[in-house]
């Protein structure tokens, strides 16, 4: 039988004051990028809502990894919230998944780095297909950002890991994005609560908008 894979020296013993402190660490982190992001909202945000709000086809996400994730999440709130919407996997876009987009889409590509090669690879059919890409990524000189028509800015001061790595706080922002973009849009379009139930008829939130008469 193999042994099993180390992940490290054993973790040192805490009491529960140190670990409720650790944890308050990270959420100060994600706190502060959060904070980041919305301290640089500007014209760029309005013009993606803009684009949005003219597109004629659907908003598409796309990303790897945790970026991926995040964009599947995204995807989601679009839809629910009167956005026609869905995720297509960077990866799996450049095995015959790129035919779902159309020139009168709108592309979200999501990558922190902006270099992240299957994206890019993606982008550039995208690219040939005609359809706009709204790029969100940590730097603004980044490949991605320079396909793009418009760049949201996802940068945060740092990560919550002691090591500057995990995508947390980074996460956390480019989800924050999104929503802010989502829910503007849903303003806009004066989506309401009549709306939503139809989309989401299921589980407690639907049970509460449904008995509330909506």
């Amino acid at each position: 039988m193999s042994e099993a894979l180390s992940t490290g020296a054993s973790p040192a013993p805490g009491g529960s004051s140190e670990l409720i402190s650790l944890g308050k660490n990270v959420i100060d982190a994600e706190i502060a990028g959060l904070r980041a992001v919305r301290d640089r909202l500007d014209e760029r945000f309005a013009k993606v809502v803009q684009l949005v709000l003219e597109c004629r086809g659907k908003v598409v996400f796309t990303g790897i990894g945790k970026s991926g994730h995040i964009g599947r999440k995204l995807a989601a709130t679009f839809a629910s919230t009167g956005t026609p919407a869905f995720f297509v996997h960077a990866d799996e876009a450049l095995h015959g998944d790129s035919g779902m987009v159309e020139p009168k889409d709108l592309v979200f590509a999501i990558s922190n780095s902006g270099e992240t090669a299957e994206l890019l690879g993606f982008v550039s059919i995208i690219r040939k297909i005609g359809a706009p890409i709204v790029a969100m990524t940590a730097r603004a000189g980044s490949t991605l950002a320079k396909q793009a028509v418009v760049t949201l800015d996802i940068s945060v001061p740092a990560e919550a890991d002691p090591h500057d790595l995990v995508p947390s706080a980074s996460a956390a922002a480019t989800l924050a994005i999104g929503d802010a973009v989502a829910i503007v849009v849903m303003q806009k379009r004066g989506f309401g609560k009549e709306q939503f139930a139809v989309f989401h008829p299921g589980g407690a939130l639907g049970a509460r908008l449904l008995g509330s008469g909506s």
